[in-house]
């Protein structure tokens, strides 16, 4: 079986912003992601398996970690094993906790203008910071 990894980390300081790649970021019970507009609300982190990005093809469409406004890009995560109240660990530290698993897609999704469909309402899942720390990329995700 395979390990399970962070494979790109985003954030954005405004909601509404186009995410950025960074290699690590602080996980906060209180803020979410440091640096990241999202923090505060009960879905402060969304993960997104990068094996779905796969699933949206259109001519000249060019998807990158992030592009969903997904925080946590992950790889080799077993997806069918999470559900609502699932924990996580990333990295040595950092814990989560899921809380929703899809979401609507928000007007004016690029994404679902150009293939017609998103991958987030079906296969982003949302969590809360249960134990702060840093989360590095290429760093393991463990289902606890």
């Amino acid at each position: 079986m395979k390990t399970a990894t962070v494979f790109r980390l985003s954030i954005s300081a405004n909601k509404g912003e186009k995410k950025r790649n960074v290699s690590k970021v602080t996980f906060d019970e209180k803020l979410g992601i440091i640096g990241d507009a999202h923090g505060t609300s009960e879905r402060q982190i969304s993960l997104l398996p990068i094996e779905s990005f796969g699933k949206l093809q259109a001519p000249d469409l060019v998807i990158n970690p992030g592009d969903f406004a997904e925080n946590v890009t992950t790889i080799d995560l077993d997806f069918s094993k999470i559900s609502i109240g699932t924990r996580l660990q990333l990295g040595s530290e950092a814990q989560i906790e899921i809380m929703q698993i899809g979401k609507e897609c928000h007007e004016n999704c690029i994404i679902r203008e150009k293939v017609g469909d998103c991958i987030m309402p079906r296969e982003g899942v949302f969590g809360r910071v249960l134990r702060s720390g840093t989360v590095r990329v290429g760093e393991n995700i463990t289902i606890l």
